[in-house]
């Protein structure tokens, strides 16, 4: 790896960021992953006298934590954002060019989220150099965009009393985003000719009436009554593969399923849900037979009003920007879920931008060292410095 000047610029930092390719190479087979950027962050913290752990369960795959120790007289506060991007197949232009034009810088990962990663170590270097009581630990991770494999290993060595979770948000702050849990349906009927469909169970029809099912539970989920900042909770259907050809009763029908899930529910409850209702299709139409597999599931989120970390963020956030604090809710999941599972409380915020995903992408360079300011004075309020 080529090491590149030392910034404490954090749009800087972010168009350095930029030029690293870390596409997720479970998103991209054969992408680059997340070690040449896991390097230069380890490499930059380490040069601002953080203590360095590269952890790397899944080889190739690292994820960075850097500590910076306090005198353990107060609080620590974990800051956490992704090395990983999506793909570029279809980005228009040089997706690694990091320019900064017109107060952008243009680039995949420019916003999500590696404008979180150039806050994240300029805010923890220039609030620990005066001295903390309580830890800074910063967890730079790989995989969030897929698997989620950096966060969870983290977790599994790492503590804190609360955590900030950078992901584009405005400058607002995501008090609150849904959980989602993936399930496949398998449907087992009996092949015939389809001359004599009555000799046979035909699966594909047993479909149709799954996705009745499904449709009605849709209903019900937004008769309930809305969450006040993610709306409802969601059903659909995003895969059907079924039959062998068109002379044949399909013997299989297989559906994957995705259910939106709103604060309050877990995924044992909407997996319960789901299978009492499949059920109760088995009780009117004896002839069908199903199989219910949780593929994967990652709770909701929210956060507590009377939260510490919630507090010190909002008053930092209106402090610098000069306004009161926007909260939002988002209906996306993020490694906060995670981090509120293992208990502890956290917050969502992160810079402005467009193009998360999209064919061009860029973050407004103003509001990433606004960032940078507001996680400065955070990490300074929440953990407190020694002179306190």
């Amino acid at each position: 790896m080529t090491r590149l000047p030392l910034e404490t610029d954090p749009v800087a930092i972010l168009q350095q960021l930029v030029r690293i390719d870390s596409v997720n190479p479970d998103l991209v087979p054969g992408a680059a992953g997340e070690a040449e950027i896991a390097a230069w962050c380890a490499d930059w913290l380490r040069q601002q006298g953080f203590e360095i752990t590269v952890l790397e369960q899944t080889p190739g795959r690292p994820s960075v934590v850097g500590l910076k120790r306090g005198t353990g007289t107060g609080r620590s506060l974990m800051l956490n954002a992704h090395l990983d991007t999506v793909g570029v197949a279809t980005y228009a232009g040089d997706p690694f060019s990091g320019d900064l034009r017109d107060g952008r810088v243009y680039g995949r990962g420019a916003v999500d989220t590696k404008s979180g990663l150039a806050a994240i170590l300029v805010a923890a270097a220039r609030a620990s150099v005066h001295g903390m009581a309580g830890d800074v630990i910063v967890t730079l991770v790989a995989d969030e965009e897929f698997g989620s494999i950096g966060t969870e290993e983290v977790l599994r060595s790492f503590r804190a009393d609360a955590a900030l979770v950078i992901e584009p948000s405005s400058l607002e702050l995501t008090t609150a985003h849904r959980g989602f849990a993936w399930f496949e349906l398998e449907l087992t009927g009996l092949a015939a000719h389809g001359s004599q469909p009555e000799r046979g169970v035909d699966a594909i029809w047993h479909a149709g009436l799954a996705l009745r099912a499904l449709d009605e539970l849709r209903q019900r989920l937004n008769a309930a009554p809305a969450h006040a900042t993610l709306g409802h909770g969601a059903v659909r259907v995003s895969k059907i593969a079924g039959g062998d050809d068109a002379a044949t009763v399909a013997a299989r029908c297989v559906l994957t399923l995705e259910r939106r899930m709103l604060p309050g529910q877990s995924p044992d409850s909407v997996e319960a849900e789901l299978r009492a209702l499949f059920t109760a299709l088995a009780v009117e139409e004896p002839e069908f037979q199903f199989a219910l597999t949780r593929l994967v599931a990652r709770a909701a989120f929210e956060a507590e009003p009377h939260w510490p970390i919630l507090r010190a963020l909002s008053g930092n956030a209106e402090r610098v920007l000069g306004r009161p604090a926007v909260t939002r809710g988002e209906p996306f999941w993020t490694d906060a879920g995670l981090i509120l599972e293992a208990g502890i409380p956290c917050v969502v915020f992160g810079a402005d931008g467009e193009g998360l995903h999209a064919d061009t992408e860029w973050a407004d360079a103003p509001s990433v060292r606004a960032l940078a300011d507001i996680l400065t004075d955070t990490i300074t309020e929440f953990c407190g410095l020694t002179a306190d």
